[in-house]
């Protein structure tokens, strides 16, 4: 994903390769972490074998990999750090699994418009100041008849105030602004689509709020641990608990 200050952005690269310098373990992301759980469940519902897959902002492949081993996908994935890129090719080879992993610029990269039969990004958008032009790089391409899924965290309620009490600077890097369902619907102008609607999706997820940075580390992971739990045994959406919010863009087909 593209970065750089003439774009608007809350962040750089260099905060991208900092971030995924982390060590992940060589596995598909489980799904008795609520976060992942909410993630698959979403993707569940659009995505089939042999469909045509990117994940834009991929790092560190987790999802991606969990796309191609269980949905059956011709995934691709496009990040902007070069860190974030290499463990994503490290999780693969690792893995077995085959994937198109690229180390480029969003706004400038070489895949042809239109396709993709699903296009998704979790966690993009809200780097930017103004996310309008970031929504309709995504529906470029995006097939006739295709999806965008472009998912924020749901910073504009209970957890944007959790946040802000364990950790102000962190959510300073995102654009609250977009963050409710109306905004995100109106970051949609384009002539060829057929629905755009937003939406709260997940079920409760302590994985929003950095509670270390404000407790001490044990109190931290037993309050993460808890509210886990509850999340994995949550039956229906609460829209204020709810993880992300879900801008869902299908491109119109060929008539």
């Amino acid at each position: 994903m593209k970065l750089l200050d003439d774009k608007g952005c809350k962040t750089d690269q260099a905060h991208w390769n900092a971030v995924w310098q982390l060590q992940i373990r060589q596995r598909l992301p489980s799904r008795l972490n609520v976060g992942v759980l909410n993630v698959t469940r979403l993707l569940e519902r659009h995505v089939r074998p042999g469909s045509r897959y990117i994940g834009i902002g991929c790092a560190p492949g987790k999802m991606l990999a969990w796309v191609a081993s269980v949905l059956k996908a011709q995934t691709s994935g496009l990040d902007y750090s070069e860190s974030g890129i290499a463990k994503c090719r490290k999780l693969f080879d690792a893995l077995g699994l085959k994937a198109n992993l690229y180390h480029d610029d969003f706004f400038n990269h070489h895949f042809p418009p239109a396709s993709f039969d699903v296009v998704t990004s979790f966690g993009v958008i809200e780097h930017f100041d103004d996310a309008r032009p970031v929504v309709q790089r995504h529906l470029d391409l995006v097939k006739p008849g295709g999806v965008a899924l472009i998912a924020v965290p749901n910073y504009g309620g209970v957890y944007g105030l959790l946040q802000r009490w364990c950790d102000a600077p962190n959510l300073e890097l995102h654009n609250l602004e977009i963050m409710n369902p109306c905004a995100m619907t109106a970051l949609v102008d384009s002539p060829d689509v057929e629905s755009a609607h937003a939406y709260p999706f997940g079920a409760m997820s302590p994985w929003l709020v950095n509670f270390d940075k404000r407790l001490p580390r044990f109190v931290a992971k037993l309050v993460s641990f808890a509210v886990n739990a509850m999340g994995l045994l949550q039956p229906l959406t609460i829209k204020a608990l709810a993880l992300m919010l879900v801008l869902e863009v299908r491109k119109s087909p060929v008539t």
